[in-house]
C-alpha cells in the first residue's frame, strides 16, 4: 500500500523533476495527454493547466493514491480522470498525443520493453517523456539492500521487489532513435536540503523503503527502520541548515518524428 501524505512529505523536491522534464516537452495544443503512474495527482492537475485544451488522464497501480487524486478532478473542469490501472499492461483507448511518466519505471521489470510498446502507441508528432532514480549506487540503496540480505533480515524478506532504477540516458536514446524519435536525454543531480530528524529515512519511507516495511510485522519493520536509521545518520549527517541530500535522475523527453515526404 502507498502512503500519498507520506510521499507527499517532501512535494516541493518530489515535483522538481517532473518540471524540469514538461518544461522540455514543447507540445503546443495536444488533445490527450496521458501520466502513466500519477500517484496522488497534483502533478497530472498541473498537467491540465499547462494544457488546458486537452484530455488528462492519470493512470496508477494503487487504489490509495486514485482516491487522492480523485479529490482534484474539480480542477480542471472535467478534462481531467483518474483511473485504476497498471501501467505495464495500459493501452490507450484511442489516440494520445502526450505520455508522462514521473518516477515510475524504476519499479517496473524489463521496463524498456515497456517504454518501446507505449512509444509504438503515438503518433507522428506524438510525445513521450519520462524520468526515473538513477541513485542506485548510493548509500541510502546500498544500505536498503545490504540489510535485506543480511542474516538478520534475509528470511523474512525473500522474495521482495526492491525497485530497480535506471537505464543510463545513452540507452534510451539507442532504444527510442532507431524507432523514429527525436531524443532528448539527460541526467541532473539534485542536492536537496532536507528538514526535520531523519529525513532520508522519511523520504524513503514513501518509497524505496514502502515493499520492505509491508512485508515486515509491524515490531520487525520498526527494529528494521532502527537499523536502517543508524545507517542513514551515518551516510547522511544533517547540517544546521538540514541534511544534504543528492539524488540523480534520469530524463528523457522525445517526438515522433514525421514520415519523411515521398
Amino acid at each position: 500500500m502507498w502512503d500519498p501524505d507520506q510521499y507527499q512529505r517532501f512535494g516541493g523536491e518530489r515535483s522538481r523533476p517532473f518540471f524540469d522534464l514538461v518544461g522540455r516537452v514543447a507540445a503546443d495544443d495536444p488533445r490527450v495527454v496521458v501520466d502513466l503512474g500519477c500517484g496522488p495527482g497534483p502533478l497530472t492537475a498541473a498537467l491540465a493547466e499547462r494544457w488546458p485544451g486537452a484530455e488528462v488522464r492519470g493512470i496508477d497501480s494503487s487504489a490509495e493514491m486514485i482516491e487522492a487524486a480523485q479529490a482534484l478532478r474539480h480542477r480542471a473542469g472535467g478534462r481531467l480522470s483518474f483511473a485504476l490501472g497498471d501501467v505495464r499492461e495500459w493501452k490507450p483507448d484511442g489516440p494520445v498525443d502526450v505520455i508522462v511518466s514521473n518516477a515510475v519505471l524504476q519499479w517496473v521489470p524489463g521496463h524498456l520493453d515497456v517504454l518501446a510498446r507505449w512509444a509504438g502507441f503515438l503518433p507522428p508528432g506524438g510525445w513521450l517523456a519520462f524520468q526515473v532514480p538513477g541513485n542506485f549506487d548510493q548509500p541510502s540503496h546500498r544500505a536498503l539492500r545490504e540489510l535485506a540480505a543480511s542474516d538478520r533480515w534475509r528470511s523474512l524478506l525473500a522474495g521482495v521487489q526492491l525497485n530497480r532504477q535506471a537505464a543510463d540516458p545513452a540507452e534510451y536514446l539507442d532504444l527510442l532513435a532507431p524507432a523514429g524519435f527525436e531524443v532528448d536525454a539527460w541526467e541532473t543531480t539534485y542536492l536537496h536540503v532536507l528538514q526535520g530528524d531523519d529525513a532520508v529515512v522519511d523520504w524513503y519511507k514513501g518509497t524505496g523503503l514502502r515493499p520492505v516495511l509491508a512485508a515486515l510485522p509491524p515490531a520487525e519493520a520498526t527494529a528494521f527502520l532502527a537499523d536502517y536509521r543508524a545507517r542513514m545518520r551515518e551516510a547522511y549527517p544533517a547540517a544546521p541548515y538540514g541534511t544534504p541530500f543528492p539524488f540523480r535522475r534520469v530524463f528523457v523527453v522525445a517526438v515522433k518524428r514525421q514520415p519523411a515526404a515521398s
